[in-house]
């Protein structure tokens, strides 16, 4: 089936951003970008960054700047507007009551005991995100265990989140309203525009986009993504039955690798084959 626009919503470091080891094929970032520019395409980056790091990945990366920017691991979504960002009232609204009148500073008491969290730095906090480091020897599941009990007596829906820094070799946890996971972001994204599950793509590459892999939602995991990731990706999406909205990339289009964005564009070719030509 063809279509004549698309809600393309990726993930930042690792997927779209080649800050891992693999080598990005020369060309790709800017087939992306002339996919991108296409007025059938309604772009979203999907990140765990805040927003200034976001507008630093674009200038450093020399991204194009996208329509939307889900930022802080689903905690705020921001809308481009002419020169400016502004936050959507309405995200944050959905997702507080999840918290059941906590805030960051409140929630954080919970957990102060817990001796192998350590807080992140400030900008990497905001009013719904409570984020911890962590060693990734670190019995992680325990933990989240322990925390969800916590949670659970203040009555606060919450979800734990936890993923990998490789390059830095560190745990990282993220304490979060329940639904202000980057699934029900993209989700929330696409129905407040129109958007179908089949004019919706989403592209990952790490632990924390599992949840979105795995669901109806068409999404293409990038071939420099790990063996482990892959592995428990495909074992997600098939005891959700969603196995075939996954499509794991693995290189050949216009003989690019498949890693971070030729990995994007080759879930797109995948989906949507007419959509090609807007990368050329």
């Amino acid at each position: 089936m063809s279509y004549t626009r698309l809600l393309l919503c990726t993930d930042l470091d690792r997927t779209l951003l080649p800050n891992g080891p693999q080598p990005e094929s020369p060309l790709a970032r800017e087939r992306f970008a002339r996919l991108a520019s296409h007025d059938g395409i309604i772009l979203a980056y999907v990140t765990g960054r805040h927003l200034g790091l976001v507008e630093q990945a674009i200038y450093t990366y020399k991204l194009p700047t996208p329509r939307f920017a889900i930022t802080d691991v689903g905690t705020r979504i921001h809308i481009r507007e002419q020169t400016r960002w502004r936050n959507w009232d309405a995200w944050t609204e959905e997702i507080a009551v999840d918290w059941n009148g906590q805030n960051h500073a409140s929630l954080r008491q919970l957990f102060d005991d817990l001796k192998p969290l350590r807080l992140q730095e400030t900008p990497k906090q905001s009013q719904y995100k409570l984020s911890y480091y962590l060693p990734v020897q670190t019995d992680h599941r325990k933990l989240q265990l322990e925390m969800q009990q916590r949670l659970q007596q203040h009555e606060i829906c919450a979800s734990l989140v936890w993923s990998v820094d490789e390059p830095a070799g560190i745990g990282l946890l993220d304490v979060l309203p329940r639904r202000a996971t980057k699934l029900h972001a993209v989700e929330f994204l696409r129905r407040q525009l129109g958007f179908t599950h089949q004019q919706t793509l989403f592209a990952g590459d790490s632990g924390n986009d599992l949840e979105v892999l795995a669901s109806p939602i068409p999404a293409v995991l990038v071939a420099n993504a790990t063996e482990e990731v892959k592995a428990e990706a495909l074992r997600c999406a098939a005891i959700a039955n969603h196995a075939a909205t996954l499509y794991l990339a693995r290189g050949g289009l216009h003989g690019m690798n498949g890693n971070y964005s030729a990995g994007i564009l080759e879930g797109v070719a995948h989906y949507h084959p007419t959509l090609k030509s807007w990368a050329e």
